[in-house]
């Protein structure tokens, strides 16, 4: 029978920390919440003393030489998490400014310890902790000792049976700080600003009793308070293995589905690349209106262009309908894993088993320029992603038309993908026509034929193979040629 102590973690209430923190926020931990002005530190305190203080747990909220209460809730008030009946009941403020403006270290702590005996609360805020510091060190009071203090502070807050967070304004990780020797989590934030995008991002430096997860950790701030992004390999709830014998997908080009031997497999991931005009997402669309005609959901992420210029009707009553999601960003300081829980949140919502991704060319753009040097190992994370939530997936990728070489994608990321489609243009009797092949078919026949194809009011219409005398073997251009030129 194991003898060992069990640590009661706390929901934090803040989307995807909890995954971050390695399960929830150890019951009893006394942290540091650290980082440069702006951070969002003061947004995290108050999200998640809002979703953790009840009349059994209250909260002691200590503001120092900072911003005073008033001031504080009224910017807090506009997020969602704030609960205006919490106050004074479940949640009580102290302001600790002319305490902390005489300078006495040792009288700021019999306040905080008489307010806690009066209270009793379960969660207790300091905010700023830094303040009190840097206030203790202006004063010429021989009495002050601040590692005596940070260590008395810390000892009691543990006797006292509440979690306590320190707030601070830390410019620097690698501060010498008994505040950091003592804490059991250390959680950094931080942000940086290339160009005219901010990227937001976590790092938890120390949880004791737990494995946090390493690395630096993306997160947004918006109306409903913050929004952490877990690693991807950590957002997927894998779906069951697929069968061998996979069922195939129609794509709703009755031409093409012959071309890829009957369809998609299920589950695959699916590239279409060709130039600009080929077609591509009226191909995109019919994908997932063939889903809908069969009663699948499915979603779409769009980062070129709006829903609405989609130019598919048909598209967008599937969306008006709720029958296909939409993600739809086009901010420039996205990360990996914020597009990734995006789309795993509308896959879960929908129960959506197609997913288009319009464009891979949008979507580099989409990341901030920090990720952008990584774009490769960010597709082979989405693909990967994807593929364990079990769903089909159809990628674009806008592909220059060189005429004299073959290409894939400007990527050089065709090997991740199950699946490959090429459109190309070609010249035939002075006029620009279209083809397409099937280039791959992982672990499947699939034909090698090239196919003519056209773009009507109706959709996309694949025709007959292209034959010799149509410009590839005859006095015409082919694909592997470019076009000629009259009157050279």
């Amino acid at each position: 029978m194991s003898t060992n102590v069990h640590i009661k973690r706390l929901s934090t209430g803040v989307p995807g920390f909890n995954e971050v923190l390695g399960g929830g926020l150890p019951e009893f931990s006394f942290n540091l919440i650290a980082g440069p002005p702006g951070s969002g530190k003061t947004t995290l305190a108050h999200q998640m003393m809002f979703a953790l203080a009840t009349a059994e747990r209250p909260a002691l909220y200590f503001t120092v030489l900072g911003e005073p209460p008033l001031k504080m809730l009224r910017y807090q008030q506009q997020f969602q998490f704030f609960q205006t009946h919490a106050i004074n009941h479940s949640v009580r403020y102290i302001n600790l400014s002319m305490d902390t403006l005489a300078g006495d270290l040792g009288e700021v702590l019999r306040r905080i310890v008489g307010e806690v005996e009066t209270y009793s609360p379960g969660l207790i805020f300091v905010d700023s902790f830094r303040s009190v510091v840097l206030a203790s060190q202006t004063q010429a009071n021989p009495n002050n000792n601040l590692p005596q203090f940070v260590q008395q502070l810390g000892l009691m807050m543990t006797s006292w049976q509440a979690t306590t967070f320190l707030i601070g304004e830390y410019f620097s990780q690698t501060e010498s700080n008994p505040i950091f020797t003592v804490a059991d989590g250390l959680i950094w934030m931080g942000q940086s600003v290339q160009r005219n995008s901010m990227v937001r991002q976590m790092q938890i430096m120390k949880m004791r009793g737990q494995p946090s997860l390493p690395g630096l950790h993306t997160f947004r701030i918006n109306q409903t308070g913050l929004e952490v992004f877990a690693p991807v390999q950590n957002a997927v709830k894998p779906k069951a293995a697929q069968p061998a014998s996979r069922a195939r997908l129609g794509t709703g080009i009755a031409g093409l589905d012959e071309m890829l031997g009957g369809g998609l497999p299920q589950g695959y991931s699916l590239l279409v690349a060709g130039p600009s005009g080929s077609g591509k997402t009226i191909l995109a669309a019919s994908f997932l209106a063939s889903g809908a005609q069969q009663g699948e959901k499915g979603v779409i992420a769009v980062f070129e262009q709006s829903p609405n210029r989609l130019q598919s009707p048909e598209l967008l009553t599937l969306i008006e309908s709720d029958r296909v999601g939409v993600v739809d960003s086009h901010a420039s300081d996205l990360s990996i894993d914020e597009i990734v829980h995006r789309l795993l949140g509308e896959i879960e919502r929908l129960g959506a088993t197609r997913v288009v991704i319009d464009s891979l060319s949008g979507f580099e753009l989409a990341l901030a320029p920090t990720f952008r040097a990584d774009f490769r190992e960010s597709l082979s994370c989405l693909v990967s992603a994807l593929s364990q939530a079990g769903v089909s997936v159809l990628m674009t990728c806008e592909l220059e038309d060189r005429y004299t070489d073959l290409r894939f994608s400007p990527y050089g990321t065709a090997f991740m993908t199950d699946a490959i489609i090429v459109q190309r243009y070609i010249e035939i009797d002075s006029r620009l026509m279209r083809v397409m092949a099937v280039v791959k078919v992982r672990a499947s026949a699939h034909s090698d034929e090239l196919r003519l194809y056209e773009i009507s009011d109706e959709g996309m219409v694949v025709g007959h193979p292209l034959k010799s005398h149509e410009g590839l073997l005859g006095g015409r251009p082919s694909l592997m040629s470019p076009p000629t030129q009259k009157g050279h």
